[in-house]
């Protein structure tokens, strides 16, 4: 496959993983980006020494592209810039702040900048910032999201006609079909997330990976609005959020209430009834922990057979 998003990251397939906290260590990176994808380390989870820890170690098993996901509000973020200038790693994903502050340094540093937004607003912010691409994430994803609550369906055609750099959309893709979709609105490559969580490689935890498996439709709900939305599936830890929302608690009490390190309590550690389980909606289409590069071969087999389907007679009216 060969489009502009291929051409500016030289990837065979315009997949890139999304660089999730707590599920995506080198193991995971490198192999989605042996697999013809592009791999991230999720740098937002990590200190600086472990993040060169983990880069080292994925350059030790790939020799193809990959990036690094860095949010903006990353407490050490003037280490994390210097560890990735260090190591000419050619792709950052920033999310959760301003791109202004890095863009600049990061390319004439060789890095090809990539930021996250949650709608049309941000996505023409981060064009004027000089980024290189876009993800514009919907509604659907896990983790971390917009509040406006705006779906794939609806955010990627709106930011498609708005801006002129490459776009890549996330939220509810992991599969060929949502591919396809994705691209027919008028992105350029996808970002896929919940669907690499459950792979071998991630570094979430097989009780989380299992929890997911096992998600039925409605299981996860977006929350903490107040703070920082994101997306949980429901879990005693969740339950306690929602009735600390009947009684009407402010978003101190949430915040107290939410505490430190559930992300890593739940995803990388397995506490199931206490910690925060980060995923998307599409956990109910999830039904198989495998290998990344299975999870690419399927979803870019089903892509090629939906288009000979909608190519087929019973898609002309």
């Amino acid at each position: 496959m060969k489009n502009r998003i291929c051409s500016l990251l030289n990837i065979q397939y315009p997949i890139i993983q999304a660089g999730m906290i707590w599920c995506s260590g080198w193991e995971l990176a490198s192999a989605v980006s042996n697999a013809g994808g592009l791999g991230i380390l999720g740098a937002g989870s990590m200190y600086p020494e472990i993040l060169e820890q983990q880069i080292l170690s994925c350059k030790n098993v790939t020799k193809k592209p990959f990036g690094v996901n860095l949010p903006m509000l990353y407490p050490d973020i003037e280490k994390h810039i210097q560890t990735i200038i260090k190591h000419k790693i050619p792709v950052v994903i920033t999310s959760a702040g301003n791109p202004k502050i890095w863009t600049k340094k990061l390319q004439e540093n060789g890095c090809i900048v990539i930021h996250v937004v949650s709608s049309v607003k941000f996505a023409l912010k981060a064009q004027e910032a000089g980024v290189d691409a876009i993800v514009a994430e919907g509604f659907e994803a896990g983790g971390h999201n917009g509040r406006d609550e705006t779906t794939t369906l609806c955010l990627i055609p709106n930011v498609a006609q708005k801006i002129t750099i490459p776009l890549i959309a996330a939220g509810g893709i992991g599969t060929g079909r949502s591919m396809l979709a994705a691209l027919n609105l008028g992105a350029d490559g996808v970002q896929i997330g919940s669907r690499f969580v459950t792979s071998n490689e991630s570094s979430a935890h097989d009780s989380f990976k299992e929890a997911i498996v096992n998600a039925n439709e409605g299981d996860t709900l977006l929350t903490l609005k107040e703070l920082t939305p994101v997306r949980l599936l429901k879990n005693p830890f969740f339950t306690s959020l929602e009735k600390a929302y009947e009684n009407d608690a402010t978003a101190e009490e949430l915040n107290t209430l939410l505490g430190r390190g559930r992300a890593k309590k739940g995803m990388f550690e397995g506490d199931l009834e206490q910690g925060e389980l980060e995923i998307g909606q599409i956990s109910s289409l999830i039904h198989e922990i495998k290998p990344a590069k299975e999870i690419i071969d399927e979803i870019i087999l089903e892509f090629h057979q939906t288009i000979k389907e909608q190519q087929s007679s019973k898609y002309i009216f």
